[in-house]
């Protein structure tokens, strides 16, 4: 799990964020291993008036492709964080088991939409004192995580930037 500064360009993390960087990170996974990095704003990206005929400098995109890049499967999704005082992006990152390589789709939905009871099953064998223990977390609100706006959507389907070290 990453949870880094954002690629600002001359930044202390943007190598970080490189294909070069998720390269070597996949090395170093387990199978069955997933990769996660926070992905910067993911408030209704960008917002209008910030463009203003210009390029989108959100990185949210940007690193999705990166990781798509050199993951077999790269999943997006999005939560409200208060003090941010908006939706903050996410991306989880993984390779799809061996023998699996034509179920790539059916995989990513097991992820990103499993049946609530599988959720909230988990949270009570995984998590000691179980879902009385999370006052934010439950198999509804994983679903809403990965049901990302319009907007966004269109923006990860549009952007084919890749991050590179140079």
């Amino acid at each position: 799990i990453m949870d880094i500064s954002d690629p600002i360009e001359a930044g202390p993390g943007i190598m970080l964020y490189t294909k070069e960087f998720y390269e070597h990170a996949l090395t170093r996974l387990n199978v069955g291993g997933v990769f996660v990095t926070q992905s910067g704003d993911a408030d209704a990206v960008p917002p209008p008036h910030a463009l203003d005929g210009r390029t989108d400098t959100s990185p949210y995109a940007p690193i999705y492709n990166t990781l798509r890049s050199v993951f077999d499967c790269a999943i997006p999704y999005s939560t409200n964080i208060p003090s941010f005082g908006g939706d903050w992006g996410f991306m989880m990152a993984f390779q799809v088991p061996v023998g699996e390589e034509n179920n790539k789709i059916s995989i990513e939905n097991e992820w990103k939409f499993p049946k609530v009871e599988v959720i909230d099953n988990l949270i009570e064998e995984q998590i000691e004192g179980g879902a009385a223990k999370l006052g934010l977390y439950d198999g509804i609100s994983h679903l809403s995580m990965f049901a990302l706006t319009k907007k966004l959507r269109n923006l990860l389907k549009n952007d084919t930037r890749v991050m590179t070290r140079d």
